[in-house]
């Protein structure tokens, strides 16, 4: 079963470049072996169910550690409608 994870991390930045927490949960995503698509309000990443519930810990903690102080996470199965 394939999953979907997409995050947000706070506090947003207006233009310029990414905020390192940001960019770290995404390096971490990464790592993970995750499918990722970077963008100004958030990171997509996806991979088979167990592949994303393991790196999800990974993905909060480096965001976290780099500096956010809110972490918002949705999951979402891709083959499922609604």
């Amino acid at each position: 079963m394939e999953l979907e994870a997409e995050f947000t991390s706070e506090p947003f930045r207006g233009e310029g470049e990414p905020p390192a927490h940001a960019m770290k949960a995404h390096e971490a995503a990464g790592r993970a072996g995750l499918v990722t698509d970077f963008g100004p309000l958030g990171t997509t990443a996806r991979g088979d169910l167990d592949a994303v519930l393991d790196a999800v810990p990974d993905i909060a903690r480096a965001a976290l550690e780099a500096g956010a102080t809110r972490f918002t996470l949705q999951l979402r199965r891709p083959d499922i409608e609604g």
